[in-house]
């Protein structure tokens, strides 16, 4: 499966502090589990890559999401 590859799977995504200092991304869903921890120099990181990826998203000539306008 590849990323402009859709599917009917859904999952929950939660970000936040973890006490240790890092950044958890936490995803679940049926059957995934997964806990990611980035120290917060790479979730600034990916936060630009998500950025640049909306922004990016927003330019294509597909049909438009979420935003009427």
């Amino acid at each position: 499966m590849g990323i402009n590859s859709e599917t009917e799977i859904s999952a929950d995504l939660q970000i936040g502090p973890t006490d240790t200092g890092m950044v958890r991304i936490y995803i679940a869903g049926n059957g995934v589990d997964l806990p990611m921890d980035f120290d917060p120099d790479e979730a600034d990181e990916i936060a630009e890559e998500l950025r640049v990826a909306a922004q990016a998203a927003r330019g294509t000539t597909g049909k438009p999401k979420g935003r009427k306008g």
